[in-house]
């Protein structure tokens, strides 16, 4: 039976573990901060780290923003949706709705798409089925009013 050599040992750093995770894709800081800490790190050493990320432009959540929502939009999702899942991954308030404000998206053509790819051209039949369709609209993140003019006819 054959073992496995011993590693070598391994000397935790938050901020390689930090820079690696930038490396994989954009992260906010208070994703990047919860991940550090659930690894280990120490919540001090941790925002040290995230601190010098920041300044040396590895990290930024204005960033993060621009890219999440560019990448959400392109999906297909709404406003609502986009900005409730920047608020869950610790995004401020007024990034969220600085990075919705500048996603120059036409909200309104983008929930017509949506609906148009899931239901085809065919007007609902009935009340049920227009209800289906709006609820699937809102579940992709379009407010009431959005929904109501892109499923009018």
């Amino acid at each position: 039976m054959r073992r496995n050599p011993p590693k070598p040992e391994y000397q935790a750093d938050p901020y390689a573990d930090a820079v690696r995770l930038q490396a994989r894709r954009e992260h906010s800081r208070s994703e990047l901060r919860r991940k550090l800490v659930h690894k280990g790190h120490q919540a001090d050493a941790v925002d040290e780290a995230l601190d010098r990320l920041a300044a040396q432009r590895f990290q930024s959540d204005a960033r993060f923003v621009d890219t999440f929502v560019r990448h959400r939009v392109q999906q297909g999702y709404g406003p609502v949706r986009i900005a409730a899942e920047l608020r869950e991954r610790g995004v401020d308030g007024a990034d969220v709705e600085a990075g919705i404000a500048s996603a120059e998206a036409d909200w309104q053509v983008l929930a017509r798409e949506a609906a148009l790819k899931r239901f085809g051209e065919a007007p609902a039949a009935d009340a049920r089925e227009w209800a289906k369709r709006a609820r699937y609209l809102q579940s992709r993140g379009f407010p009431a009013d959005m929904v109501r003019r892109a499923l009018k006819r």
